[in-house]
């Protein structure tokens, strides 16, 4: 049996966009037996609050049975969408596939666990089902599951969150398993999954068959890079990275792979390069393994230029404006979206004040010349000359202090949108996730914008970006990686002024973030307890401010997005 895997990047709520997406791939998918999509692909992946309209599930149903029409003359297809739950009992919902075969909706198989952890909230819509299904086809029996139905192998988790694994149960009855998936990309995601899968293919001897959604939708990115392994563990095929793709899988090689004393060798043939002659092929057949990237800031750089590129394209936009201030932020989201969008649809704005170095100027146009950007300059020190005239009587007896530098901020916050609007551009946020977590930034000023691109970043990886992005000749101008970073909104100003250095400040925020370790937790690592006690009180006081930040683009295990669910009126650590 041949089995097409299809690597679609749809867009949430996009049911018509979405169905004619998966025709046009099905149809491309020749000689096959069985083709398989992502989870709720119709739907597209995560389409959160949507689920609560009954007309779009509704709606998201007819253009289903539409689909199984449409598709009549191809072989069966595995959907993955929403249905509703027909029980008196339970949640309105099930996350289902659906098997579409001769014109009609054949059979439904349902998700069983459900994530409500970092950025998942099922439960919230979807009743698990108590049991995995099979699918019987051709003789051989496949045991379908969905996404998190794959995450509980109790001997590859020190702490197993389900009760139940419906891979332990399927494997004993079936020749394999397919896993429809949406598994968001963070660093380090796939060499996990790829782990945790080979584990369980080679606990079970049995084959699984991993298909990912690609693209990014909101702050979400999808990496993609669907997977195939033999029940002995060994990868046979993995479908391109951040691309949409189409792989096709013969599962009688997989048998083979599976049972052969000379599986690795054959496994070794497997990775070589397909011949010229299969490249032009309209599906990559099973004897290609795409390289995924491995050097972290290669991942970053690429999960950073799809999101881009996907949220504005699914929100209508086509160019974009980043304030350039000659520094470190500002330079890598320059670079980031000419990669997306090309260099005629990004605006460089500079915006300099009388304590903006002459310096920071010249490398911000060197910086723009080199990404074959547009600029638009403003002198803003008669703007700040006008404010301090109104605000004169209001502030006389107050010492100058934050408020003015915050002043200058939310001038330049004030021209970047008179300029989105005006050009139809959306503002870039060019914050990174250290500034952020700590509250190093304005409300209404520098973090003004629609999506804070590097916002998952923390300053010195910001500086790796830098570095990969210039790995084969100077982008980003030499003097703005290697000077001292300042907001540059008073004299001689340095960000350690009110900082430690970066390279302690995000270890200690790291632990905190990502490890969920307290204070004490924090300084048994060897940091000092009232650095300690300042940074985690001035990631308290910042919430906020971050409740009120633009969108961000997730790479880390946590986000300040729909994962991260800090209190604001609350007394912590």
């Amino acid at each position: 049996m041949k089995v097409a895997l299809l690597q679609i990047n749809p867009i949430v709520g996009d049911l018509d966009g979405n169905a004619a997406k998966i025709k046009k791939f099905a149809t491309k998918a020749n000689g096959v037996d069985l083709i398989v999509t992502s989870e709720l692909v119709l739907l597209g992946y995560p389409p959160r609050d949507l689920l609560l309209y009954p007309e779009f599930i509704k709606r998201s149903w007819t253009t289903l049975e539409k689909i199984a029409r449409d598709t009549k003359s191809l072989p069966p297809l595995l959907v993955g969408t929403a249905v509703v739950n027909k029980n008196r009992t339970g949640r309105p919902l099930s996350n289902v596939a659906c098997l579409l075969h001769k014109g009609r909706v054949e059979k439904i198989f349902f998700k069983s666990l459900l994530p409500t952890y970092d950025v998942f909230d099922e439960d919230r819509y979807f009743e698990p089902a108590d049991k995995p299904q099979i699918l019987t086809h051709q003789g051989k029996k496949i045991g379908v599951s969905i996404c998190e139905d794959l995450w509980n192998d109790r001997d590859f988790w020190h702490r197993p969150r389900y009760h139940f694994d419906p891979i332990e149960k399927l494997a004993k009855e079936v020749d394999f398993i397919i896993n429809l998936s949406a598994s968001p990309f963070t660093i380090e995601k796939q060499q996990l999954r790829e782990s945790m899968i080979a584990t369980s293919a080679k606990k079970y001897k049995t084959p699984i068959i991993y298909v990912n959604q690609v693209g990014g939708n909101d702050d979400l990115i999808f990496d993609g890079a669907s997977l195939v392994f033999n029940g002995q563990g060994r990868l046979l095929s993995r479908a391109k990275a951040f691309e949409e793709d189409i792989v096709v899988i013969d599962t009688n090689r997989i048998d083979i792979y599976s049972s052969s004393e000379h599986s690795e060798s054959r496994s070794k043939r497997s990775s070589r390069p397909a011949s010229p002659a299969k490249r032009g092929e309209q599906a990559r057949t099973i004897n290609s393994i795409s390289l995924y990237p491995q050097k972290q800031e290669e991942m970053v750089l690429e999960a950073l230029t799809l999101g881009l590129k996907d949220y504005l394209s699914k929100c209508g936009f086509g160019k974009v404006l980043v304030g350039l201030s000659g520094g470190i932020d500002s330079a890598v989201v320059a670079a980031i979206a000419s990669r997306a969008l090309g260099s005629k649809n990004v605006t460089g704005v500079l915006m300099p004040s009388p304590y903006t170095s002459a310096q920071s100027m010249i490398d911000a146009q060197r910086l723009a010349k080199n990404l074959g950007i547009k600029t638009v300059t403003f002198e803003i020190a008669s703007l700040i000359k006008n404010y301090d005239k109104a605000l004169d009587d209001a502030f006389k007896g107050f010492k100058k202090d934050i408020t003015e530098e915050n002043i200058q901020a939310r001038i330049r916050g004030n021209l970047l949108m008179a300029l989105s609007n005006k050009y139809e551009a959306l503002v870039l946020s060019t914050g990174n996730k250290s500034e952020l977590t700590v509250g190093y930034t304005t409300l209404y000023g520098d973090m003004t914008g629609g999506l804070a691109v590097i916002g998952d970043v923390l300053k010195t990886q910001v500086y790796k970006l830098a570095k990969w992005i210039n790995r084969e000749g100077e982008i980003i101008p030499k003097r703005i990686i290697e000077k001292a970073p300042s907001a540059e909104l008073r004299p001689n100003q340095k960000d350690q002024d009110s900082l430690p250095p970066y390279d302690v400040l995000d270890k200690i925020l790291s632990l905190f973030i990502e490890k969920h370790e307290g204070p004490k937790q924090v300084v048994s690592k060897g940091f000092d307890k009232y650095l300690v006690a300042k940074v985690l009180s001035m990631v308290a006081s910042a919430e906020f401010k971050r409740r009120q930040a633009p969108p961000t683009l997730k790479v880390t295990g946590r986000a300040f997005g729909p994962g991260w669910r800090m209190p604001i009126a609350a007394r912590t650590f």
